[in-house]
């Protein structure tokens, strides 16, 4: 029986290691992340002790319900060695500019990992767990690919399979298509995959014709995608498709790159968008789990996932920003970017962004049209 989201325990999964933790100088996970949210969302009383759990870090036991051994145990002594050989980087894609060398490359990703699976086991009673530190949904069994390490959403939905629940949907709204989770779970119809990225961006792929065995849903979106178009989405596909699922479970993998001011990616969403397909979701299914993903620009990352915890737990967005959570964000650095004079004063001043509507394209409607009449669902 789905309950009420305002009944439901709504608990955050964090960690320190995340604060001063860098891919590297000139690398886009340069930028604080998952620190600026704990900060801005204490700032703002939105953070309560009894809310935060200390993330564990997974072990390689736990690791391998995806990943193999010789992984593991490569990314391991990497991390000891601080480098690594030709045949480890050609075999596993480590130390490579994309999935770098770094002081904690086991220990952050293992961290990351062992929240996803602490929220499996967590939700085997109904309740909502938000992991910003997740959504790496790029990792394979035996590499690194693209920033991601391990591939935690696919240790999520292993978790929640291992709780007893069976029907799960993977909603994935990052700027980039989540190509390791398809792979495990394409031919699995049990598990609903609805994913929303930017055509012709790595990895390029997720094409709209792209299904799989199971139940897998592809929407590549255009440049400049819009908030109008993006609402429809949301309303004639991606909610109908989970509402006639009917999961036991909702995994969300909430990545602000699909903003406008990210510079991975070339769409224009405000974070209105996000938040509104989150509220969508959790009118749908009584286990929620909400994961971060990708997002370069630190105060667009840091300003959209705070929020989605006010929302989680129907607070408030305040229209201004109290003054203990304008300092959070004035402090914040954007090292590396080039011709970047500081930050408008929205960035700093507001939490939610203006709303950026716009027309909606007739490509658009007719990629939408497309995949909700094969279903069904056309309206």
């Amino acid at each position: 029986m789905q309950l009420p989201s305002s009944s439901l325990p709504v608990r955050f999964i964090g960690h320190e290691i995340y604060r001063g933790s860098s891919y590297g100088p000139w690398h886009p996970l340069r930028v604080p992340r998952v620190s600026t949210v704990m900060d801005l969302t204490r700032a703002l009383g939105w953070l309560p002790t009894a809310q935060f759990i200390i993330s564990p870090r997974a072990r390689p036991a736990a690791l391998s319900l995806f990943h193999t051994p010789a992984y593991i145990a490569a990314l391991a002594q990497a991390e000891a060695d601080q480098q690594v050989s030709d045949p480890v980087r050609a075999r596993h894609n480590i130390g490579t500019p994309s999935n770098p060398v770094f002081a904690e490359m086991f220990r952050r990703p293992a961290t990351s990992a062992g929240a996803s699976l602490l929220a499996g086991e967590l939700l085997s009673e109904p309740g909502i767990i938000y992991s910003p530190a997740g959504g790496t949904h790029h990792g394979f069994p035996d590499y690194a690919n693209g920033f991601c390490y391990f591939n935690d959403p696919v240790l999520a939905i292993l978790s929640l399979r291992r709780s007893g629940l069976r029907r799960i949907a993977y909603i994935d709204i990052d700027a980039h298509h989540p190509d390791g989770v398809e792979a495990r779970f394409a031919d699995d119809a049990d598990v609903l995959q609805i994913s929303t990225h930017e055509e012709n961006r790595w990895p390029r792929t997720g094409a709209l014709a792209d299904r799989g065995v199971g139940q897998v849903y592809n929407l590549p979106l255009p440049r400049e995608m819009n908030d109008d178009e993006m609402a429809l989405i949301r309303d004639h596909l991606l909610l109908p498709l989970v509402q006639r699922f009917r999961p036991e479970a909702i995994v969300l993998q909430c990545g602000s790159d699909a903003l406008l001011e990210d510079p991975q990616s070339r769409l224009a969403l405000s974070n209105n968008a996000h938040l509104d397909i989150l509220r969508g979701l959790m009118s749908l299914c009584d286990r929620l789990l909400v994961l971060g993903g990708g997002g370069y620009n630190p105060w667009s990352v840091g300003r959209l996932w705070s929020a989605v915890w006010g929302v989680l737990n129907g607070h408030e967005l305040p229209d201004s920003l109290p003054d203990a959570a304008r300092g959070v964000l004035a402090d914040l650095r954007w090292e590396g970017r080039k011709r970047f004079t500081g930050p408008p004063a929205h960035w700093v001043n507001e939490l939610r962004d203006a709303p950026r509507n716009g027309p909606i394209r007739a490509d658009v409607r007719a990629r939408v049209a497309h995949l909700a009449t094969r279903e069904g669902i056309w309206h």
